[in-house]
C-alpha cells in the first residue's frame, strides 16, 4: 500500500524522540510506500488534491537512516491512507490543510479525520468534560483572570493553541512578575488563552496516555527538572513507565466515546492527579518513550489495528 505523512521538515525532527518516524519505519516493515510533505504544499485542482511529495526509506532499523527521494508532485487519492503529524501552532495554515484533506475521495483514509482534528483544538476538546477538568478560565478579559485567582490563588496560564511546554507561566498575584505575565498574553495575541488552577501534584509529574481507537494502550509519566514545573519532554522533562491507575481508566472510558465518533483514532492524553487537562489529537508524541520504558510497540499496535 501507499502511506503519506503530512509532517514537518524531515531535517527538524529530533531521532531520539519523535513519534512519526517511527511509525514510517514500521509501515516500511510491511512492504508499504511511504512519502512526506508538507501542509503548505497541497494544492486543490481538477477537483482533487496534490502534494509535493518525496519518498522517505530507512536503509537499516535506526531513525537516522532515512534516504530521500527528489521531490514530484502527487494525487493524493493514490494513497491509501495519510497520518497528519505535524505540530501545532494550530493556525491558518494548520486548518486550511484539514480542508484540503477533507476533499480526498473517502477510500483514501486520513488519520485522524481532517473534521475531527479541526473541531478537536487540544486545549478546548476537554471542555466537553467538564466534570473531569480543573477549573480553568478561557478568556482575554484582565478582569476576569483577577476574579479567577482570586479563587485559585496561584494557576497557570498558557496560549490556547501551544504544544511542547511553550509560553507556559506559572500565575501567582504575589509574583512581581504577575501584570507583566498577563500583559504579555493580552498584547502579544489577539485570541484566547487559557487559566487553569495549578495543580501541585504537577511536581510529581504528569501522565501522557496514548489512546488507539478509543482504548488506552501505555501510560509514561513526565517529571519536571527540578525548579520547573512544565513536564513535556521538549522542555527537559524525564520519563519513566506507569501503570494506568484505577481513575486514569475512568477519565479514557468517558472520553473513548467522543474519540471514537470524532474518528480521533490516535489520542495522546495528559492527566495531573486526578484531573484532564488535555486531549492531544494533532500529533501524539511519546511513542518512543513508551518503547524503551514498557517494551511496548505503539507503531505496531497502530498498524496492527490498521490491518483489522
Amino acid at each position: 500500500m501507499k502511506f503519506g505523512f503530512q509532517i514537518d521538515p524531515v531535517h527538524t525532527l529530533n531521532h531520539d524522540t519523535d513519534s512519526t518516524l517511527p511509525m514510517i519505519l514500521e509501515s516500511q516493515k510491511r512492504k508499504n510506500r511511504n512519502f512526506i510533505f508538507s501542509p503548505s504544499s497541497l494544492t486543490f485542482k481538477k477537483n482533487t488534491v496534490y502534494a509535493l511529495v518525496k519518498e522517505i526509506k530507512f536503509k537499516n532499523n535506526k531513525l537516522n537512516s532515512h534516504i530521500i527521494s527528489s521531490e514530484k508532485i502527487l494525487n493524493l487519492n493514490s494513497l491509501n491512507y495519510i497520518f497528519i503529524r505535524q505540530d501545532p501552532p494550530y493556525n491558518m495554515e494548520y486548518i486550511s490543510s484539514m480542508h484540503l484533506l477533507e476533499q480526498l475521495n473517502p477510500k483514501t483514509k486520513v488519520i485522524n479525520s481532517p473534521a475531527g482534528i479541526r473541531n478537536a483544538p487540544e486545549k478546548i476538546l476537554m471542555l466537553k468534560f467538564k466534570d473531569i477538568i480543573p477549573p480553568t478560565l478561557i478568556t482575554r478579559s484582565r478582569k476576569e483572570i483577577d476574579l479567577f485567582m482570586s479563587s485559585c490563588k496561584r494557576s497557570v496560564i498558557k496560549p490556547l493553541y501551544g504544544n511542547g511546554g511553550q509560553g507556559i507561566f506559572l500565575l501567582d498575584k504575589k509574583d512581581k512578575n504577575y501584570n507583566q505575565i498577563i500583559e504579555k498574553f493580552i498584547d502579544e495575541d489577539s485570541v484566547p488563552f487559557i487559566v487553569q488552577k495549578f495543580l501541585p501534584e504537577i511536581i510529581k509529574g504528569d501522565k501522557r496516555i496514548i489512546l488507539i481507537n478509543g482504548e488506552p494502550v501505555a501510560a509514561l509519566k513526565r517529571i519536571p527538572k527540578t525548579n520547573e514545573f512544565r513536564s513535556n519532554i521538549h522542555v527537559g522533562g524525564n520519563t519513566k513507565a506507569v501503570k494506568l491507575s484505577k481513575n486514569d481508566r475512568k477519565i479514557c472510558s468517558i472520553i473513548k466515546e467522543t474519540l471514537i465518533n470524532e474518528k480521533l483514532f490516535f489520542a495522546g492524553i495528559d492527566v495531573i492527579g486526578n484531573y484532564l487537562t488535555e486531549i492531544n489529537v494533532t500529533s501524539p508524541t511519546c511513542i518512543q518513550e513508551i518503547k524503551k520504558l514498557h517494551k511496548i510497540d505503539v507503531a505496531k499496535i497502530i498498524f496492527d489495528k490498521l490491518d483489522e
